[in-house]
């Protein structure tokens, strides 16, 4: 088990963020990640590829739910408190451009962002959401 706590390890330290730099983390209260250490890190067995670090609105919120992904609602059983408008949270990729393709996508923060999100959302997209753009 140390083994793989060691290579995971490593691998966060080695993961760049969406301006090729070192990954930030995306939130820490509440604690987000597929790997619930606070970043967008990612792995083999996320299948879901929770690469985008958002900060939720109201209306993503009501949007995911209505796909079936309710994350206002407490999970105390996962020690989940229920998110609300102002958090961040590592969201699937696929449910970030579903949102945005409905008009709701919430803001990003690319410097917290899996540079992997780069494979499935253009530069130029991402850039346009994010609150941490840099200037140009």
């Amino acid at each position: 088990m140390e083994a793989k706590t060691d290579r995971e390890a490593e691998a966060r330290m080695e993961a760049k963020n969406a301006l090729g730099g070192p990954l930030e983390p995306c939130s820490m209260q509440p604690l987000t990640g597929y790997q619930r250490d606070g970043c967008c890190n990612t792995d083999a067995q996320d299948r879901g590829l929770h690469l985008v670090c958002a900060q939720v609105t109201q209306a993503f919120l009501d949007f995911t739910r209505s796909q079936g992904n309710d994350l206002s609602t407490p999970a105390p059983d996962y020690g989940f408190p229920g998110l609300k408008p102002g958090d961040r949270w590592c969201l699937c990729v696929d449910r970030w451009l579903d949102a945005k393709d409905a008009g709701v996508a919430p803001p990003l923060i690319l410097a917290a962002t899996h540079q992997k999100a780069l494979q499935h959302v253009s530069p130029e997209t991402l850039y346009a959401y994010a609150l941490d753009a840099p200037e140009k």
